[in-house]
């Protein structure tokens, strides 16, 4: 998958939306947001990893800090500000050298790291421009299950906590339906006791969820309901449903 213009196209998508929606609009899936700050989060957010990735930083740095960090206050200026900031992450990646190592949430790694991350960063906040405006939300199957992937790998990226997503001796299996993906569809998520490992593998698991790379990755964001009808839930469903409640951020 060419990461980089993904990104642009995820931008230039979730801005064509927001463009003829109300700013104003609460957005359901983030709780407290409206549709202008969710534009800003992902405006300031961009210009963050775009400054992070060009400055070659190896620490990480306050979003309020960055340049341009603040939109225009009318909706479409904000709009076309929030657009602007793909090719900024870009421009920074370039710069530094998409293999140079910089900060990132899961330590040092190649610079290129942030283009997938906002990549995806946008595909779930266009769900949630989607949600707020009462339009659908489509995506690509490929791009659903990298995304899945990658928010994977945040996940099993962190130190374990007494309250782990799975308990222990229990797996979560993950299963998408979709015909043709050119990317790994399957994933099974297992605690090993210090922290929860995630592989693509076919294997059965205490709890399997099966359904569209897209759904799956709605679901396990907390942006479809874990009973969905087009979700097939096999097995104990308290796993998944313990899944949910522990990795909300």
């Amino acid at each position: 998958m060419d990461f980089a213009a993904e990104l642009i196209e995820q931008n230039r998508l979730i801005a064509e939306l927001a463009r003829t929606a109300d700013p104003d609009a609460e957005v359901p899936t983030c709780p407290g947001w409206t549709l202008r700050q969710l534009v800003t989060h992902m405006g300031r957010g961009h210009r963050w990893a775009a400054a992070i990735a060009g400055e070659r930083s190896q620490a990480v740095i306050d979003p309020k800090t960055v340049a341009d960090g603040k939109p225009p206050a009318d909706w479409a200026g904000a709009v076309d500000w929030m657009a602007n900031g793909a090719q900024l992450i870009l421009d920074g990646v370039e710069s530094a050298g998409p293999d140079t190592s910089v900060w990132t949430f899961t330590g040092p790694k190649p610079a290129a790291w942030w283009i997938r991350r906002r990549l995806h960063e946008t595909v779930v906040h266009r769900a949630d421009a989607a949600i707020a405006a009462g339009v659908p939300f489509e995506v690509a199957p490929d791009v659903a299950a990298d995304c899945l992937s990658e928010w994977l790998g945040l996940v099993t990226a962190r130190p374990a906590a007494a309250d782990a997503p799975l308990v222990e001796g229990t797996s979560l299996h993950l299963h998408a339906t979709d015909e043709d993906l050119t990317v790994p569809g399957e994933w099974i998520l297992r605690s090993d006791g210090s922290r929860i490992t995630v592989e693509h593998e076919h294997t059965k698991g205490t709890a399997a969820v099966r359904g569209k790379a897209a759904d799956l990755a709605l679901a396990m964001l907390r942006r479809l309901p874990a009973d969905h009808p087009d979700l097939t839930l096999i097995g104990d469903p308290e796993v998944f449903t313990t899944w949910l409640e522990r990795t909300q951020f």
